[in-house]
């Protein structure tokens, strides 16, 4: 085990903020990272005065079965050792995960951002259609989010997005790899998150058919020839056996849509009855987390790369510049209109525009005035 997954169990676990998302590392590396982690040594703060309880509706697809349930499970035990005690209420259904937690079954919820928008619009617009193109934009964003003058646009009311982890960006996948354009794609099956406003947008900007789904039957959908397109990370191919709909004569654009992440919510106002020097706890975290997140991030999108190096080559499809500059300019269009409309946060929409531009100061819409 390396030094850095020591460095990076000691801060994440001694905060216990992760107990909801840590899926680049295997249940076996955590375990080892862990192995030698004790309060009040190595820097380690000491244990709370008094225990700390708190429930985490978490979800994953497989529910108890899961790989995401079995990670948290073993952060739970771990917390343990600095007196946190987490119940993880695993659920198979987001939507499902969410209400519990809106209700205040959970103190605390995993979900996929996108989900988590109706929290906290700032932090649930990171996954903003073409807002972040690369994970060297993701990089940049999340070192800009730490920044304490962004905390309070994390808070709406009694909810606060605590951080997000990245997954991996969306990816076109198509049952035919005729469909190289967006031109093609007018006329065909789109799956769209029921949910996910901008989905069903982008989809009636190029003229298809948006067929609603979650992510319980998106795959399927998918598999049994219901939809002809749907955009997902590579992390679901396969889970969701996705191979299945590609068949032959599918394929997959190695062209982004925007970068997935998950996010962990909390309800400020349940855990401060608990822990009333939270914010003084989030504080230290965000010192502390900028010493290690780029070690983080590099052990993230190194198996978020080796997830999409195992689909097979045949998979994979270039998109010509033409199309991604078409790509391009309609995700922008969307972009701008989802923001008026409300749906996008606009303090996130110029951050993102700052980072893209920073990276890529060239690029046509650096000298726009509009996001």
């Amino acid at each position: 085990m390396g030094s850095f997954l020591k460095r990076f169990s000691r801060h994440l676990l001694a905060c216990c903020l992760l107990a909801a998302a840590v899926p680049a590392m295997a249940e076996s590396e955590i375990l080892s990272a862990a192995e030698e982690l004790k309060p009040g040594q190595d820097g380690l703060p000491p244990p709370l005065e008094k225990p700390l309880h708190v429930t985490v509706c978490f979800f994953d697809f497989q529910g108890k079965n899961g790989d995401f349930y079995s990670q948290a499970k073993d952060l739970a035990l771990i917390a343990q050792r600095w007196n946190v005690y987490a119940d993880l209420k695993v659920f198979t259904d987001e939507r499902v995960t969410a209400e519990n937690f809106k209700v205040g079954q959970c103190d605390a919820a995993g979900i996929s951002t996108l989900r988590a928008r109706q929290f906290n619009p700032f932090m649930g617009s990171v996954d903003a259609v073409g807002g972040v193109p690369d994970y060297e934009s993701m990089r940049l964003l999340l070192h800009t989010l730490l920044d304490p003058k962004i905390a309070p646009m994390t808070i709406t009311g009694q909810y606060q997005i605590l951080g997000v982890m990245p997954i991996g960006g969306a990816y076109v996948h198509v049952n035919n790899r005729h469909i190289d354009s967006i031109e093609k794609a007018a006329g065909k099956k789109i799956a769209v998150l029921d949910w996910d406003k901008t989905q069903t947008e982008i989809v009636r900007r190029i003229g298809a058919q948006p067929v609603s789904a979650d992510l319980t039957n998106i795959g399927g959908k998918f598999n049994n020839g219901q939809v002809d397109i749907i955009v997902m990370p590579a992390l679901a191919y396969r889970p969701f056996e996705l191979y299945r709909g590609l068949g032959e004569y599918g394929g997959i654009y190695k062209f982004p849509l925007a970068q997935m992440s998950a996010s962990l919510v909390i309800n400020r106002d349940r855990i401060k009855k608990k822990l009333p020097d939270l914010d003084e706890k989030l504080s230290v975290f965000r010192g502390i987390a900028g010493q290690f997140l780029d070690q983080m991030l590099d052990q993230i999108f190194k198996l978020l790369e080796k997830t999409e190096k195992d689909i097979p080559a045949k998979y994979w499809l270039p998109m010509d510049k033409a199309n991604e500059d078409g790509f391009k300019m309609m995700m922008r269009d969307a972009r701008i209109q989802m923001t008026k409309e409300g749906y996008y946060d606009a303090r996130m929409m110029k951050l993102q525009k700052k980072v893209r531009c920073k990276l890529k100061p060239n690029e046509a819409e650096c000298s726009l005035p509009d996001e």
